[in-house]
């Protein structure tokens, strides 16, 4: 599974960081663990966003092996991220 990191641009969530849940042709789902679920994620413009491109080795092993992940692995990997000289 391919995981993406993304930071809001814009809104009033600007410079928060989510993991990309699904693809449309102009939106992405996103989901932060903690305000928006899995179950009901943020839609958003994709030229509202910047995918973080180089994500280290520590977070994507959250999610290796599985194919569904739960709000709790999200905020792991976002917290992570941050801990290791993310945002």
């Amino acid at each position: 599974m391919n995981i993406n990191l993304a930071i809001s641009k814009s809104g009033h969530d600007k410079d928060n960081i989510y993991v990309i849940i699904k693809e449309e042709a102009d939106m992405y789902y996103l989901a932060d663990g903690k305000y928006k679920l899995l179950e009901k994620p943020k839609k958003k413009n994709k030229k509202h966003i910047q995918i973080i491109k180089k994500l280290p080795k520590e977070v994507t092993e959250v999610f290796t092996g599985k194919d569904n992940f739960r709000n709790e692995e999200i905020k792991r990997a976002i917290k992570l991220y941050c801990k290791l000289g993310g945002r």
